[in-house]
Protein backbone atom coordinates (compact mmCIF):
# COMPACT_ATOMS: atom_id res chain seq x y z
CA UNK A 1 0.00 0.00 0.00
CA UNK A 2 1.28 3.15 -0.65
CA UNK A 3 1.14 6.08 1.41
CA UNK A 4 -1.21 7.90 -0.99
CA UNK A 5 -3.84 5.10 0.05
CA UNK A 6 -3.27 5.93 3.53
CA UNK A 7 -6.10 8.28 4.09
CA UNK A 8 -8.32 5.90 6.31
CA UNK A 9 -7.32 8.60 9.47
CA UNK A 10 -8.33 12.37 8.12
CA UNK A 11 -5.98 13.96 6.03
CA UNK A 12 -2.49 13.39 7.64
CA UNK A 13 -1.12 14.01 4.07
CA UNK A 14 -1.49 17.55 3.48
CA UNK A 15 1.03 17.84 5.93
CA UNK A 16 3.58 15.88 3.49
CA UNK A 17 2.53 17.95 0.60
CA UNK A 18 4.90 18.10 -2.27
CA UNK A 19 6.85 15.16 -0.80
CA UNK A 20 6.90 12.19 -2.83
CA UNK A 21 6.81 8.26 -1.95
CA UNK A 22 10.00 7.57 -1.04
CA UNK A 23 11.81 5.66 -4.26
CA UNK A 24 15.28 4.06 -5.04
CA UNK A 25 17.15 5.89 -7.86
CA UNK A 26 20.31 5.03 -7.97
CA UNK A 27 23.91 5.97 -7.13
CA UNK A 28 23.77 8.74 -10.30
CA UNK A 29 20.65 10.52 -8.46
CA UNK A 30 20.95 13.98 -7.46
CA UNK A 31 17.34 13.52 -5.90
CA UNK A 32 17.58 14.53 -2.03
CA UNK A 33 14.61 12.70 -2.04
CA UNK A 34 15.33 9.60 -3.23
CA UNK A 35 17.55 6.55 -2.15
CA UNK A 36 20.80 6.75 -3.96
CA UNK A 37 22.16 2.71 -2.15
CA UNK A 38 19.09 1.35 -0.36
CA UNK A 39 17.63 -0.53 -2.38
CA UNK A 40 15.14 -2.67 -0.47
CA UNK A 41 14.71 -5.44 -2.24
CA UNK A 42 18.33 -5.76 -3.50
CA UNK A 43 19.57 -9.25 -2.31
CA UNK A 44 23.29 -9.21 -0.77
CA UNK A 45 24.58 -12.25 0.42
CA UNK A 46 21.43 -14.16 0.55
CA UNK A 47 19.59 -12.05 1.96
CA UNK A 48 17.26 -8.97 1.14
CA UNK A 49 18.68 -5.66 1.87
CA UNK A 50 15.83 -4.61 3.91
CA UNK A 51 16.24 -7.81 6.24
CA UNK A 52 19.80 -6.98 6.39
CA UNK A 53 19.06 -3.24 7.93
CA UNK A 54 15.71 -3.33 9.05
CA UNK A 55 15.37 0.19 9.61
CA UNK A 56 13.43 1.74 12.29
CA UNK A 57 12.44 5.48 12.76
CA UNK A 58 12.43 6.46 16.83
CA UNK A 59 9.41 8.35 17.61
CA UNK A 60 10.62 10.57 20.41
CA UNK A 61 13.39 13.13 18.33
CA UNK A 62 11.05 12.42 14.92
CA UNK A 63 7.73 13.48 16.24
CA UNK A 64 8.26 15.04 19.50
CA UNK A 65 11.65 16.66 18.86
CA UNK A 66 11.15 20.59 18.63
CA UNK A 67 15.37 21.85 18.16
CA UNK A 68 15.74 22.46 21.99
CA UNK A 69 19.67 22.01 23.22
CA UNK A 70 21.15 23.22 26.08
CA UNK A 71 21.60 26.66 25.41
CA UNK A 72 18.28 27.58 23.44
CA UNK A 73 14.20 26.68 23.35
CA UNK A 74 12.54 25.25 20.91
CA UNK A 75 13.26 26.14 17.24
CA UNK A 76 10.72 23.63 15.55
CA UNK A 77 7.11 24.34 15.24
CA UNK A 78 5.43 21.04 13.27
CA UNK A 79 2.16 22.16 11.17
CA UNK A 80 0.29 19.24 12.71
CA UNK A 81 0.89 20.02 16.25
CA UNK A 82 -1.74 22.19 18.31
CA UNK A 83 0.26 23.69 21.02
CA UNK A 84 -1.53 20.90 23.58
CA UNK A 85 -0.38 18.12 25.68
CA UNK A 86 -3.98 16.05 24.85
CA UNK A 87 -4.72 12.44 23.82
CA UNK A 88 -6.47 14.41 20.86
CA UNK A 89 -2.78 15.66 19.65
CA UNK A 90 -1.14 12.27 20.36
CA UNK A 91 -3.28 10.49 18.12
CA UNK A 92 -2.62 13.17 15.48
CA UNK A 93 0.44 13.06 15.72
CA UNK A 94 0.49 9.14 15.55
CA UNK A 95 -1.40 9.38 12.46
CA UNK A 96 1.06 11.68 11.16
CA UNK A 97 3.69 9.43 11.91
CA UNK A 98 2.57 6.12 10.42
CA UNK A 99 2.35 8.53 7.03
CA UNK A 100 5.49 9.64 7.13
CA UNK A 101 6.73 6.04 8.08
CA UNK A 102 4.50 4.65 5.42
CA UNK A 103 6.34 7.15 2.69
CA UNK A 104 9.84 6.71 4.00
CA UNK A 105 9.47 2.72 3.37
CA UNK A 106 10.58 1.82 6.81
CA UNK A 107 9.13 -1.31 8.27
CA UNK A 108 9.63 -0.71 11.86
CA UNK A 109 9.14 1.91 14.67
CA UNK A 110 9.96 2.51 18.44
CA UNK A 111 8.64 4.50 21.28
CA UNK A 112 8.90 5.84 25.18
CA UNK A 113 6.00 5.62 26.62
CA UNK A 114 4.93 8.78 27.65
CA UNK A 115 6.53 10.15 24.08
CA UNK A 116 3.35 8.46 22.20
CA UNK A 117 0.77 9.71 25.45
CA UNK A 118 0.53 12.33 27.61
CA UNK A 119 1.07 11.60 31.34
CA UNK A 120 -2.23 12.23 33.60
CA UNK A 121 -2.74 13.20 37.32
CA UNK A 122 -2.70 9.94 38.29
CA UNK A 123 -0.72 6.78 37.23
CA UNK A 124 -4.75 5.20 36.79
CA UNK A 125 -5.04 8.44 34.18
CA UNK A 126 -1.93 7.91 32.65
CA UNK A 127 -2.23 4.28 31.99
CA UNK A 128 -5.80 5.23 30.50
CA UNK A 129 -4.36 7.39 28.09
CA UNK A 130 -1.52 5.62 27.08
CA UNK A 131 -4.55 2.77 26.61
CA UNK A 132 -6.14 4.88 24.05
CA UNK A 133 -3.03 5.49 21.93
CA UNK A 134 -2.27 2.65 21.66
CA UNK A 135 -5.22 1.16 20.47
CA UNK A 136 -4.77 3.16 17.67
CA UNK A 137 -1.29 2.58 17.09
CA UNK A 138 -2.48 -1.36 17.13
CA UNK A 139 -4.81 0.00 13.94
CA UNK A 140 -2.34 2.02 12.29
CA UNK A 141 -0.16 -1.05 12.54
CA UNK A 142 -2.85 -3.57 10.88
CA UNK A 143 -3.46 -1.20 8.25
CA UNK A 144 0.59 -0.29 7.28
CA UNK A 145 2.65 -3.36 7.73
CA UNK A 146 4.41 -1.48 10.06
CA UNK A 147 6.23 -3.41 13.20
CA UNK A 148 6.77 -1.96 16.37
CA UNK A 149 10.63 -2.95 16.96
CA UNK A 150 10.80 -1.87 20.83
CA UNK A 151 9.04 0.12 23.32
CA UNK A 152 10.79 1.82 26.72
CA UNK A 153 9.94 3.65 29.42
CA UNK A 154 10.80 6.75 29.79
CA UNK A 155 12.08 6.80 33.53
CA UNK A 156 14.45 10.09 33.20
CA UNK A 157 12.26 13.45 32.10
CA UNK A 158 9.77 13.35 34.84
CA UNK A 159 10.92 15.32 38.23
CA UNK A 160 10.44 12.22 40.68
CA UNK A 161 13.18 10.20 38.78
CA UNK A 162 15.75 13.63 39.09
CA UNK A 163 17.81 10.38 41.53
CA UNK A 164 17.37 7.79 39.82
CA UNK A 165 14.64 5.15 38.61
CA UNK A 166 15.57 2.00 39.67
CA UNK A 167 18.67 3.18 41.77
CA UNK A 168 16.57 6.12 43.48
CA UNK A 169 17.29 5.67 47.42
CA UNK A 170 13.09 6.27 47.66
CA UNK A 171 11.87 2.74 47.73
CA UNK A 172 8.75 4.38 46.61
CA UNK A 173 10.27 5.76 43.40
CA UNK A 174 11.62 2.70 42.83
CA UNK A 175 7.82 1.10 42.87
CA UNK A 176 6.74 4.04 40.43
CA UNK A 177 9.55 3.20 38.08
CA UNK A 178 8.29 -0.64 38.49
CA UNK A 179 5.18 -0.20 38.08
CA UNK A 180 5.70 2.14 34.86
CA UNK A 181 7.62 -0.31 33.39
CA UNK A 182 5.02 -3.28 34.31
CA UNK A 183 2.04 -1.34 32.18
CA UNK A 184 4.68 -0.41 29.08
CA UNK A 185 6.03 -4.07 28.54
CA UNK A 186 2.16 -4.88 28.68
CA UNK A 187 1.43 -2.05 25.53
CA UNK A 188 4.76 -3.30 23.89
CA UNK A 189 3.30 -6.76 24.18
CA UNK A 190 0.18 -5.69 22.73
CA UNK A 191 1.63 -4.68 19.75
CA UNK A 192 3.74 -6.72 18.98
CA UNK A 193 7.00 -5.37 19.70
CA UNK A 194 10.33 -7.47 19.06
CA UNK A 195 12.16 -6.25 21.74
CA UNK A 196 11.57 -4.46 24.63
CA UNK A 197 14.86 -1.20 25.82
CA UNK A 198 15.72 -0.43 29.31
CA UNK A 199 18.35 3.26 29.32
CA UNK A 200 19.09 4.13 32.22
CA UNK A 201 19.46 7.95 31.90
CA UNK A 202 19.58 8.49 35.64
CA UNK A 203 20.85 5.53 36.85
CA UNK A 204 24.00 6.60 38.04
CA UNK A 205 25.39 9.45 40.49
CA UNK A 206 26.43 13.14 40.63
CA UNK A 207 28.76 12.57 43.44
CA UNK A 208 30.15 9.59 45.55
CA UNK A 209 29.21 11.87 49.07
CA UNK A 210 26.00 11.21 48.74
CA UNK A 211 25.90 7.78 47.21
CA UNK A 212 25.65 3.99 48.68
CA UNK A 213 26.67 2.59 45.01
CA UNK A 214 26.87 -0.74 45.91
CA UNK A 215 23.29 -0.70 47.47
CA UNK A 216 21.86 1.84 44.18
CA UNK A 217 23.89 -0.78 41.93
CA UNK A 218 22.16 -3.95 43.79
CA UNK A 219 19.00 -2.12 43.39
CA UNK A 220 19.27 -1.92 39.31
CA UNK A 221 20.24 -5.58 39.33
CA UNK A 222 17.03 -5.99 41.07
CA UNK A 223 14.39 -4.26 38.85
CA UNK A 224 15.57 -6.38 36.19
CA UNK A 225 15.00 -9.40 37.62
CA UNK A 226 11.58 -8.57 38.65
CA UNK A 227 11.28 -7.34 34.56
CA UNK A 228 12.40 -10.64 32.86
CA UNK A 229 10.07 -12.01 35.92
CA UNK A 230 7.01 -10.28 34.67
CA UNK A 231 8.24 -10.34 31.31
CA UNK A 232 7.88 -14.31 31.56
CA UNK A 233 4.89 -14.42 33.66
CA UNK A 234 2.79 -12.29 30.37
CA UNK A 235 4.22 -14.23 27.44
CA UNK A 236 6.09 -11.34 26.12
CA UNK A 237 8.66 -13.21 23.73
CA UNK A 238 10.55 -10.15 23.00
CA UNK A 239 14.50 -9.74 23.41
CA UNK A 240 15.00 -7.70 26.24
CA UNK A 241 18.33 -4.70 25.71
CA UNK A 242 20.42 -2.57 27.80
CA UNK A 243 21.86 0.50 26.01
CA UNK A 244 24.96 1.71 27.94
CA UNK A 245 26.04 4.79 28.12
CA UNK A 246 28.70 6.62 30.16
CA UNK A 247 27.42 9.93 31.02
CA UNK A 248 24.44 12.57 30.54
CA UNK A 249 22.23 13.61 32.47
CA UNK A 250 24.44 11.61 35.49
CA UNK A 251 27.73 12.74 35.60
CA UNK A 252 28.34 8.79 36.16
CA UNK A 253 26.14 6.09 34.85
CA UNK A 254 26.45 2.67 35.71
CA UNK A 255 25.90 1.21 32.66
CA UNK A 256 28.76 2.68 31.31
CA UNK A 257 29.93 0.81 28.48
CA UNK A 258 29.21 -2.81 26.27
CA UNK A 259 31.78 -4.12 28.55
CA UNK A 260 30.51 -2.61 32.28
CA UNK A 261 27.22 -3.90 31.42
CA UNK A 262 28.37 -7.46 30.04
CA UNK A 263 30.35 -7.83 33.30
CA UNK A 264 27.21 -6.52 35.18
CA UNK A 265 24.89 -8.69 33.39
CA UNK A 266 26.98 -11.86 34.51
CA UNK A 267 27.47 -10.75 37.94
CA UNK A 268 24.37 -10.90 38.66
CA UNK A 269 23.10 -13.94 36.65
CA UNK A 270 21.31 -11.95 33.97
CA UNK A 271 23.57 -12.65 31.07
CA UNK A 272 21.07 -15.28 29.63
CA UNK A 273 18.04 -12.83 29.97
CA UNK A 274 19.59 -9.43 28.44
CA UNK A 275 21.71 -8.30 25.41
CA UNK A 276 22.54 -4.76 24.67
CA UNK A 277 21.38 -2.21 22.34
CA UNK A 278 23.82 -0.07 21.50
CA UNK A 279 24.35 3.47 20.54
CA UNK A 280 27.52 4.66 18.89
CA UNK A 281 27.59 7.97 20.09
CA UNK A 282 27.12 6.69 23.31
CA UNK A 283 30.18 4.47 22.16
CA UNK A 284 32.22 7.67 21.43
CA UNK A 285 31.11 9.25 24.44
CA UNK A 286 32.72 6.74 26.72
CA UNK A 287 36.17 7.58 24.64
CA UNK A 288 35.86 4.43 22.14
CA UNK A 289 35.86 4.89 18.52
CA UNK A 290 32.53 4.61 16.78
CA UNK A 291 32.25 0.82 16.32
CA UNK A 292 33.73 -0.48 19.15
CA UNK A 293 31.20 -1.20 21.51
CA UNK A 294 29.11 -2.77 18.39
CA UNK A 295 32.36 -5.02 18.16
CA UNK A 296 32.97 -5.94 21.63
CA UNK A 297 28.92 -6.47 22.63
CA UNK A 298 28.72 -8.60 18.87
CA UNK A 299 32.07 -10.69 20.17
CA UNK A 300 31.11 -11.69 23.07
CA UNK A 301 27.44 -12.53 21.91
CA UNK A 302 25.49 -9.72 23.51
CA UNK A 303 24.71 -7.49 20.63
CA UNK A 304 20.49 -7.46 20.40
CA UNK A 305 20.21 -3.98 18.59
CA UNK A 306 21.97 -1.08 17.18
CA UNK A 307 20.66 2.74 18.13
CA UNK A 308 22.50 3.73 14.36
CA UNK A 309 23.35 7.63 14.88
CA UNK A 310 26.48 9.40 15.49
CA UNK A 311 27.86 12.62 17.58
CA UNK A 312 30.25 15.20 16.97
CA UNK A 313 33.49 14.60 19.06
CA UNK A 314 34.34 18.51 18.96
CA UNK A 315 30.75 19.12 21.30
CA UNK A 316 30.78 17.35 25.02
CA UNK A 317 27.25 15.82 24.53
CA UNK A 318 25.41 13.40 22.81
CA UNK A 319 24.56 15.45 19.93
CA UNK A 320 22.27 11.76 18.42
CA UNK A 321 23.13 13.21 14.61
CA UNK A 322 22.01 10.72 11.58
CA UNK A 323 24.50 8.65 10.61
CA UNK A 324 26.21 9.67 7.06
CA UNK A 325 29.71 8.60 7.29
CA UNK A 326 29.96 5.31 4.95
CA UNK A 327 33.43 4.17 6.22
CA UNK A 328 32.00 4.41 9.87
CA UNK A 329 28.56 2.22 8.53
CA UNK A 330 30.65 -0.13 6.47
CA UNK A 331 32.59 -1.03 10.15
CA UNK A 332 29.30 -1.18 11.59
CA UNK A 333 28.23 -3.60 8.79
CA UNK A 334 30.55 -5.75 9.21
CA UNK A 335 30.22 -6.91 12.44
CA UNK A 336 26.62 -7.24 11.30
CA UNK A 337 27.15 -10.02 8.66
CA UNK A 338 29.47 -11.92 11.11
CA UNK A 339 27.11 -12.52 13.48
CA UNK A 340 24.66 -13.34 10.48
CA UNK A 341 22.08 -10.26 10.93
CA UNK A 342 20.29 -8.43 13.85
CA UNK A 343 17.25 -9.91 14.01
CA UNK A 344 15.21 -9.51 15.88
CA UNK A 345 16.76 -6.14 16.65
CA UNK A 346 17.65 -3.70 13.70
CA UNK A 347 18.75 -0.35 13.20
CA UNK A 348 17.28 2.28 14.90
CA UNK A 349 17.76 5.84 13.74
CA UNK A 350 17.93 7.30 17.52
CA UNK A 351 18.68 10.65 15.58
CA UNK A 352 17.35 14.33 15.22
CA UNK A 353 17.51 16.77 12.81
CA UNK A 354 19.95 20.06 13.20
CA UNK A 355 18.25 22.84 15.71
CA UNK A 356 18.37 24.59 12.37
CA UNK A 357 16.81 22.33 10.00
CA UNK A 358 13.49 23.42 10.03
CA UNK A 359 11.58 22.23 7.22
CA UNK A 360 9.44 19.00 7.49
CA UNK A 361 11.21 18.04 4.10
CA UNK A 362 14.47 17.68 6.45
CA UNK A 363 12.95 15.14 8.45
CA UNK A 364 13.32 12.99 4.96
CA UNK A 365 16.39 14.14 3.45
CA UNK A 366 18.18 13.16 7.12
CA UNK A 367 16.47 9.85 6.63
CA UNK A 368 17.28 8.98 3.62
CA UNK A 369 20.89 10.66 3.61
CA UNK A 370 21.12 7.76 7.06
CA UNK A 371 19.18 4.45 5.08
CA UNK A 372 21.81 5.03 1.90
CA UNK A 373 24.45 5.09 4.27
CA UNK A 374 23.81 1.89 5.59
CA UNK A 375 22.97 0.56 2.95
CA UNK A 376 26.00 1.62 1.37
CA UNK A 377 28.28 0.50 4.41
CA UNK A 378 25.80 -3.06 3.88
CA UNK A 379 27.36 -3.15 0.54
CA UNK A 380 30.91 -2.50 1.16
CA UNK A 381 30.99 -4.66 4.02
CA UNK A 382 29.62 -7.65 2.11
CA UNK A 383 32.51 -6.73 -0.91
CA UNK A 384 35.00 -6.75 2.08
CA UNK A 385 33.64 -10.48 3.09
CA UNK A 386 33.22 -11.81 -0.24
CA UNK A 387 36.81 -10.74 -1.34
CA UNK A 388 38.38 -12.69 1.47
CA UNK A 389 41.59 -10.43 1.32
CA UNK A 390 40.94 -8.75 4.39
CA UNK A 391 39.97 -11.35 6.53
CA UNK A 392 42.78 -13.38 5.36
CA UNK A 393 45.19 -10.65 6.26
CA UNK A 394 43.61 -10.92 9.99
CA UNK A 395 43.81 -14.72 10.24
CA UNK A 396 47.48 -14.66 9.27
CA UNK A 397 48.54 -12.39 11.80
CA UNK A 398 47.07 -14.81 14.30
CA UNK A 399 48.46 -18.03 13.04
CA UNK A 400 50.76 -18.69 15.47
CA UNK A 401 47.83 -20.00 17.68
CA UNK A 402 46.82 -22.35 14.76
CA UNK A 403 50.35 -23.68 13.30
CA UNK A 404 52.76 -23.52 16.62
CA UNK A 405 51.47 -26.70 19.52
CA UNK A 406 52.65 -23.69 21.84
CA UNK A 407 49.82 -21.60 20.18
CA UNK A 408 47.70 -24.41 20.14
CA UNK A 409 48.00 -25.03 23.72
CA UNK A 410 47.72 -21.53 24.54
CA UNK A 411 44.27 -21.01 22.56
CA UNK A 412 42.38 -23.95 24.00
CA UNK A 413 43.72 -22.81 28.32
CA UNK A 414 45.95 -26.10 28.57
CA UNK A 415 49.45 -23.98 28.59
CA UNK A 416 51.18 -23.63 32.30
CA UNK A 417 53.67 -20.81 32.87
CA UNK A 418 56.34 -23.45 33.54
CA UNK A 419 55.62 -24.71 30.27
CA UNK A 420 55.63 -21.05 28.46
CA UNK A 421 58.44 -20.55 30.28
CA UNK A 422 60.62 -23.55 28.75
CA UNK A 423 59.37 -22.85 25.78
CA UNK A 424 60.63 -19.14 25.58
CA UNK A 425 64.40 -20.64 27.31
CA UNK A 426 64.35 -23.29 24.03
CA UNK A 427 62.98 -20.54 21.01
CA UNK A 428 64.66 -17.49 22.56
CA UNK A 429 63.49 -13.60 21.39
CA UNK A 430 60.47 -13.55 18.99
CA UNK A 431 60.91 -11.67 15.88
CA UNK A 432 59.28 -8.05 15.31
CA UNK A 433 56.52 -8.43 13.12
CA UNK A 434 54.93 -5.39 11.38
CA UNK A 435 51.27 -4.71 11.90
CA UNK A 436 50.84 -3.41 8.92
CA UNK A 437 48.00 -1.07 10.19
CA UNK A 438 48.56 1.29 6.95
CA UNK A 439 48.10 -1.92 4.69
CA UNK A 440 44.79 -2.28 6.07
CA UNK A 441 43.58 0.86 5.89
CA UNK A 442 44.30 1.14 2.13
CA UNK A 443 42.94 -1.99 1.68
CA UNK A 444 39.61 -0.19 3.35
CA UNK A 445 39.76 2.35 1.38
CA UNK A 446 39.97 0.86 -1.95
CA UNK A 447 36.10 -0.85 -1.89
CA UNK A 448 35.20 3.16 -1.35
Amino acid sequence: MSSSHFVKHDDVLKYFEGIPDIKYEGPSSKNVLAFKHYNAEEEILGKKAKDWLRFSVCYWHTFRGVGIDIFGTGTINRPWEDGTDSVENAKRRLRVAFAFLKKLGVGYWSFHDRDIAPEGKTLDETNKNLDEVVALAKQLQSETGIKLLWGTSNLFSHPRYMNGASTNPDAHVFAYAAAQVKKCLEVTKELGGENFVFWGGREGYQSILNTDMKKEIDHFATFLKLARNYKQKIGFTGQLLIEPKPREPTKHQYDYDAQTVIGFLKHYGLDGDYKLNIEPNHTTLAGHDYEHDIEIASRFGFLGSIDSNTGDTLLGWDTDQFPMDHKKTALVMQTVLRQGGLAPGGLNFDCKVRRESTDVEDMFIAHIGAMDAFAKGLKIAAAVKSDGVIPKLIAERYNSYETLDIGKKISDGTATFEELDAWVKEHGEPKKTSGKQEKFEVLFNSYF
